[in-house]
């Protein structure tokens, strides 16, 4: 099975060779052929923009391999969200996931239950994240806290109508104009009315 091993060290002092080490190991007792290799080094878990670990999703959607083989959920995943998101998408790829350290792999049946159960865990956190926030504003608008972004003053609305009605500048210089008093959303909301109830 062409597998690619994926490998990530949180600084640059740090060297990922136990890991390398003990994935080859496993891939050789597991017949695994290893086709690739992906490290991010110096990278935290919570950092998006891994850089080698979207060139393995990259290959992966190119179908380059058929297993991805990790050391543990935490080297790979930087939320349960993100790991739901993933093992999701390796699922309809139909590519293996098998992280060595946490001794699941979706391949067997106790890892098509876990999977399961990650995904109900990763619902659970949504929903309460949700409820906090509503919580949250909830006791703010009881405070008499305003919500939402703050009202556009009345004379920068004004000037972005009247730049609207009266010339054919695009929403960008009507920003740039305004000198970013405004925000780019709220100038092309008032342009876009402006000019809809011109035509």
């Amino acid at each position: 099975m062409r597998t690619a091993v994926y490998l990530r060290v949180s600084t640059a002092h740090q060297k990922p060779d136990l890991q390398r080490d003990a994935l080859l190991s496993y891939a050789v007792r597991s017949a695994l052929t290893v086709v690739a290799e992906y490290t991010d080094i110096g990278v935290s878990g919570r950092h998006a923009g891994r850089p080698q670990l979207q060139a393995l999703m990259h290959a992966a959607r190119a179908r380059e391999f058929a297993c991805v083989l990790v050391w543990k959920f935490d080297r790979f995943a930087r939320s349960v969200a993100h790991l739901v998101q993933a093992l999701e998408e390796f699922n309809h790829l139909g590519i293996r996931f098998v992280s060595l350290q946490d001794h699941i792999d979706t391949q067997s049946p106790m890892g098509k239950a876990m999977f399961t159960i990650i995904g109900a865990m990763a619902e659970l956190e949504a929903a309460v994240i949700a409820e906090r926030v509503k919580a949250g504003m909830a006791a703010a608008k009881a405070r008499g806290k305003p919500l939402g972004r703050p009202a556009t003053p009345t004379h920068l609305v004004a000037r972005v109508e009247t730049l609207a009605r009266t010339t054919a500048l695009s929403i960008r210089h009507i920003h740039h104009t305004v000198q970013g008093r405004v925000s780019r959303s709220v100038v092309g909301e008032i342009v876009k009315r402006v000019r809809h109830s011109m035509a």
